[in-house]
């Protein structure tokens, strides 16, 4: 169920540290201090500026090699994960209401069912996630 977009981001090494810029999304760039902190970095601000979008209004990822380069710019194809994304990012609890049968619920009180905790391992199981 994981849901991983690829974009071809532009790196471009600096004196201190990389510079990174993501072409098909305006506005998304960053940095970091190594090669491997701005991988980080960019997956982060990948999932920033894509917030509160569906899926299918995400950009499409152009070709990496029909990007232009400049200097000692290079190019790689960078995986967003959006379900790692939203676990760490948007885990905030939110207040749903449902309906059970009067008999079953005396019995899950008596019995000190919590049904949060329930209800979040049981949508786990549903949707396959617990694989993962």
């Amino acid at each position: 169920m994981s849901k991983k977009y690829f974009y071809p981001v532009i790196f471009e090494p600096e004196e201190v540290g990389v510079s990174v810029y993501v072409p098909d999304i305006p506005g998304c760039n960053t940095q970091g201090d190594s090669l491997e902190e701005a991988l980080e970095m960019v997956q982060e601000v990948i999932g920033l500026m894509l917030e509160g979008k569906k899926p299918e209004e995400y950009p499409q990822a152009s070709k990496p090699n029909e990007i232009k380069l400049d200097g000692s710019q290079f190019v790689m194809m960078v995986a967003f994960d959006k379900l790692a994304y939203d676990k760490k990012y948007n885990a905030k609890a939110v207040k749903k209401t449902l309906s059970i049968p009067a008999w079953l619920n005396n019995m899950a009180i008596d019995n000190d069912i919590n049904f949060s905790n329930l209800l979040q391992r049981a949508l786990i199981n549903e949707l396959g996630l617990n694989a993962r």
